[in-house]
Formats: structure tokens, C-alpha cells, sequence
């Protein structure tokens, strides 16, 4: 067994993904053999029955409860040290899980950021990289601090530290207040920049519930009693 994939759990939620599970299991046993793969899925179409099928373990939650709450299941129901998180519409490079895994595992950060927003990608459609851009720079104003992607759906998280960050699962833009409420409690945190390709198959935001969450988030994390 890889000593550091082994440590690994890779960790997503997925909703009718069954155009694109196959290739990112694939793409993600190429890059961490040995790592726990599990998803909370809330799928109507063959999306667990293809996991299970490649070894994936799968947590179902059906009727779906929403982004947050699935979320917030995979990542405490991750068994290992440090819990990378992906989407599973082929949009992040899972060629990068070994080294987000490794600054948690060597380098000794508690959350590793992977920013999409080096630039804009040309998978992101305009109105979207200029709403990322926008909340990360009121984000960085209030915490006095740089970020450039709020939203980023692959991160890796020391496990330990998952349950003391004191989120709020329900609602929409989970991510947000995750990486937010780490700085407020003072957890090591750094961020790499990474690629972001075109998504396969439709995709489940809901742009406005969105927005407005992300606000929700970014002022409670700030603001609140913690």
C-alpha cells in the first residue's frame, strides 16, 4: 500500500453523475490507489450502482436533503487522515490529490485551498468568475486576509479538524463557511492553484439560492460567536 495514499479518504457528493463517474473513479485510482473513494449520493440514475460496481463506498441519502447536508455527511464519514474533496463531473484534476494530501500529511497544514482563480477558466462562464471574484474580495476585506476562491469544490481537510470548525450544514455554499471559519479559529491554511475544465453533464446549482447563502456565509463566519 502507498504510505501516503493509504492515509487518503477522496470524498464526494453526487446527484445523476452517471456520464462522469466512471472516468473520475478512474482518473482518481490512477492517482491515489490506495485511497478510501466514498460519495453520498442522492442520485435517480445510475450513479451508485456504477460506484458500488468499481468499489466505491456509498452512503445514500434519498430523498436528496440538499448540498450542505450531504456535504457535511461525506466529510465526517471519511475513515482516514485527511479528506480530499472532488466533484464528480470531471471539472478538477485528480492528479492533484497527491500533493494537496501530502501539504496536509508533510507539510502539516489543517485545509488546503485548491483555487480555480489564478485567472479566469475558460470553463467558467463570465457572470460566475465575477461572482467568485466579488465574494472573495469582500472575504478577504473582513478577514484581512488573501482569497481567491471561495467555492473551490476540491480542498483537503485534516479530519481531525472537521468537527471543530462549528459549521452549519443546511443551506447551499458549504465550502464558504468551511475554509472561513478555519481562519477564525486560527487552523493552518494555504491554498494552490489548480486547473478547471468543462463539466460533464448538466449541472444542479441554483445560482441565486447560491449568492445568496454565500453572504449568509461569509457574515456569519465572520461575525458570529464562535
Amino acid at each position: 500500500m502507498d504510505t501516503l495514499a493509504g492515509r487518503v479518504s477522496v470524498a464526494m457528493i453526487t446527484m445523476n453523475e452517471q456520464d462522469a463517474i466512471g472516468k473520475v473513479i478512474a482518473d482518481i485510482r490512477l492517482a491515489v490507489p490506495d485511497a478510501e473513494i466514498l460519495i453520498v449520493d442522492s442520485s435517480k440514475d445510475r450513479t451508485p450502482d456504477i460506484a458500488e460496481a468499481l468499489g466505491v463506498r456509498v452512503i445514500r441519502q434519498f430523498p436528496p436533503k440538499g448540498y450542505g447536508p450531504a456535504m457535511d455527511l461525506v466529510l465526517r464519514s471519511a475513515a482516514r487522515e485527511v479528506v480530499v474533496t472532488m466533484d464528480c463531473d470531471d471539472t478538477y484534476p485528480a492528479a492533484e490529490i497527491p500533493r494537496l494530501a501530502a501539504m496536509v500529511l508533510v507539510e502539516g497544514w489543517d485545509l488546503v485551498d485548491g483555487s480555480r482563480l489564478q485567472r479566469k477558466p475558460s470553463a467558467m462562464p463570465w457572470i460566475n468568475f465575477f461572482a467568485n471574484w466579488g465574494f472573495a474580495l469582500l472575504a478577504s476585506i473582513l478577514f484581512a486576509r488573501r482569497i481567491t476562491d471561495l467555492h473551490s469544490g476540491m480542498r483537503a481537510y485534516r479530519q481531525a479538524v472537521i468537527g471543530r470548525l462549528g459549521h452549519r450544514p443546511s443551506g447551499a455554499a458549504l465550502p464558504v463557511e468551511l475554509l472561513l471559519l478555519a481562519f477564525r479559529r486560527g487552523l493552518r491554511v494555504t491554498s494552490i492553484y489548480i486547473p478547471y475544465k468543462e463539466r460533464v453533464g448538466a449541472s444542479t446549482m441554483r445560482p441565486w439560492d447560491s449568492a445568496k447563502w454565500t453572504l449568509k456565509r461569509i457574515l456569519f463566519a465572520r461575525f458570529a460567536a464562535i
